[in-house]
């Protein structure tokens, strides 16, 4: 399976690193901002740089916009996985209307409430990870995740 993983950097990008276990199995490309952090780790791996910052910035919403019609057209995963950030809501809302599997992980710091990313993309999402019961029992989508997996 071809697996198109996108986070922005810091403990988004740390989550999905703890997901190798799963996506490490496949062939995979990556969606992240340009640091020095991001380029050290995914040295040698297929990366696309997105545009930053994503938050009321609606510029590169809109060249992230261009940037996965580019990535989905050129790699065609069949599944686009992201641990958050507004970066990804492009991304799976392209996704879905390509009929590509879309996979949302919330992340730990979210217990009352889905982030802005997760609420924005959440049409679009075929199935929503968080870590917390309460958010599991107010969203439909969602299915809980041990957190020791995003940890």
């Amino acid at each position: 399976m071809k697996i198109l993983l996108i986070s922005s950097t810091g403990g988004h990008f740390n989550a999905l690193q703890q997901l190798r276990s799963f996506w490490g199995k496949h062939t995979c490309c990556w969606v992240t901002f340009k640091t020095a952090s991001t380029e050290l780790v995914l040295d040698g791996e297929k990366v696309y740089w997105a545009y930053g910052p994503t938050n009321r910035n609606i510029p590169n919403l809109l060249r992230n916009l261009y940037l996965a019609y580019q990535v989905i057209h050129t790699e065609k995963p069949q599944l686009v996985m992201s641990t958050g950030a507004g970066v990804a809501v492009p991304f799976i809302i392209l996704a879905k209307f390509w009929g590509i599997k879309t996979v949302f992980i919330e992340s730990l710091t979210r217990v009352q409430e889905l982030s802005l990313s997760a609420r924005l993309a959440l049409p679009f999402i075929d199935t929503l990870y968080v870590p917390w019961e309460e958010l599991e029992a107010k969203y439909s989508k969602a299915r809980l995740i041990h957190s020791s997996l995003i940890i």
